[in-house]
């Protein structure tokens, strides 16, 4: 492997030049510039990380922890993270907590001994549910940069990248009530335990009170409920003066709109429904399902630029970014236009 010390040979120059040059200093010239990177390309030379990390006490590498891939949502904010990080010549180490506080616990200390600069978080669900986040803030008091996203914890103070969950469930609660004129509205959840979802209740039961109408929610056990589809199938069955549902989650919109089918409702004539998702989801029902999308990318995107501010200063004020969310009107609402 080449090595600096071999190109300042070759080049006729010192170390230190051949380095500055690398690094783009302007204390040397665009000529010699030119010549130590055409040279360091066609001998095809690596920076020793190692050497560089010792040298700035900085590993360029983020910690990304999150509680799943196998939701479209963290899928598409990690690529977001992926490709901001990149372009700022940063790594990414991810690790998955699996919903689960062992396993969040476990990744942070593989990570916090000095293999990252800094960690991207969305807490495990367990962590929320036991209310146990100690490990996260043992972090942020041992100097490591935290970026929380999504599901953060209120009393941990570190930068933060969230959706605006109330406002826009609340809008898509009011446009429910408005323009589709519907009365009888069941809210399906299978998150309520977590941050975001009490967040999305919270939205649906205001706006339904500044309406003057009664609220009516469905809690599914959790995410991986296995009776989902039979638990809606009998709630609709059982309620038949429904007329829309919104659901606060990525699937079980389409498991309604799956159901209400089931049962001989036409949608949107009978029932409007409204569910989480991006627009590439939208065709997996039919008729095709109005969603609340949230910037996913756009979050992962924030989410890395404001953690590498912090990693690069770390007297900046802490922030908390609003990502607002979009109500993407499709077939299973009346009024899409």
């Amino acid at each position: 492997m080449t090595t600096l010390k071999e190109l300042a040979t070759l080049l006729n120059i010192s170390v230190s030049t051949v380095s500055k040059a690398l690094n783009d200093s302007h204390e040397i010239s665009e000529n010699t510039r030119v010549r130590v990177k055409e040279l360091a390309t066609k001998l095809n030379y690596k920076p020793n990380r190692i050497a560089q990390q010792l040298k700035t006490n900085k590993t360029k590498i983020i910690g990304v922890i999150l509680p799943t891939v196998t939701n479209p949502f963290f899928a598409e904010v990690l690529h977001g993270i992926e490709k901001t990080a990149t372009n700022n010549d940063y790594d990414i180490i991810v690790c998955l907590s699996n919903e689960t506080l062992h396993k969040e616990k476990r990744s942070l200390d593989l990570l916090a001994n000095g293999s990252v600069d800094g960690f991207i978080i969305a807490v495990a669900r367990e962590s929320q549910v036991k209310a146990q986040t100690e490990h996260i803030q043992s972090a942020i008091n041992s100097k490591l940069p935290v970026l929380m996203f999504d599901r953060v914890v209120k009393d941990i103070d570190c930068n933060k990248v969230i959706v605006d969950d109330f406002q826009s469930v609340y809008e898509a609660t009011e446009h429910l009530i408005v323009t589709e004129k519907r009365k009888n509205i069941l809210l399906v959840s299978n998150i309520e335990e977590l941050s975001v979802g009490q967040l999305r209740i919270g939205g649906y039961t205001k706006a339904l009170e500044d309406y003057n109408l009664e609220s009516n929610i469905l809690k599914l056990d959790n995410a991986v409920d296995l009776d989902v589809e039979k638990k809606i199938f009998n709630y609709l069955d059982e309620n038949k003066s429904i007329d829309a549902i919104l659901s606060i989650d990525h699937v079980t919109g389409i498991v309604a709109i799956n159901m209400a089918k089931k049962l001989g409702k036409e949608i949107p004539k009978d029932l409007s429904v409204v569910g989480f998702g991006y627009e590439h989801t939208q065709v997996l029902s039919s008729p095709k399902i109005s969603i609340i999308h949230q910037k996913a990318h756009k979050i992962g995107e924030m989410s890395t630029k404001l953690l590498i501010e912090n990693i690069k200063d770390d007297t900046l004020e802490l922030q908390t970014i609003v990502v607002p969310s979009e109500l993407k009107l499709s077939e299973s609402l009346k009024n899409k236009s």
